[in-house]
């Protein structure tokens, strides 16, 4: 089982577009729970999560971390959307891997070469697979999910994300 956790500030859209592309998990089984882990919103964003039926917490991500029901968990940004088949990629990851895991960019959702090289690189941009355990020690200096995603050494998933859009 899966908890999904996303951070996020003042972006409802892309909450709302993310978490669409969750159902499938749910209705699967897959996703036993989402958090939405917000930074001080002062939009609609606590509504769009709890219309979802999302829990919603004003805090760090290692509270999330913490109220997580699954095992392992997937970081998410707001705005991200997984592709079709994500699913059986993941269950299958997380039944044989402990390493964690990054999802691989849709092709049409691909930067041109040189915009990938010289631009900032966001560490949740293609989602991140990782155990409970591995994420609660990282949790507890009480970094942002970018942080506790950024310089790990991850699996390519061979399931694709549509990142989200730079704000």
């Amino acid at each position: 089982m899966l908890s999904v956790l996303i951070e996020t500030r003042n972006d409802e859209e892309g909450l709302a577009r993310t978490l669409a592309s969750l159902v499938g998990g749910a209705v699967e089984g897959v996703v036993r729970d989402v958090i939405v882990c917000d930074a001080g919103s002062t939009d609609q964003t606590h509504r769009v999560a709890e219309h979802a039926g999302c829990h919603y917490l004003t805090g760090g991500i290692g509270a999330a971390i913490g109220q997580a029901k699954g095992d392992w968990l997937l970081l998410l940004e707001p705005g991200a959307r997984l592709a079709e088949g994500w699913i059986d990629e993941v269950v299958a990851h997380t039944a044989r891997q402990t390493m964690p895991a990054r999802f691989s960019r849709a092709r049409a959702n691909r930067a041109p070469f040189l915009a990938r090289v010289f631009s900032s690189n966001r560490a949740l941009a293609e989602g991140l697979v990782i155990s409970k355990r591995q994420a609660s020690a990282f949790a507890k200096s009480g970094r942002s999910a970018e942080a506790l995603a950024r310089g790990l050494a991850t699996r390519r998933l061979n399931a694709e994300i549509w990142v989200a859009p730079l704000k």
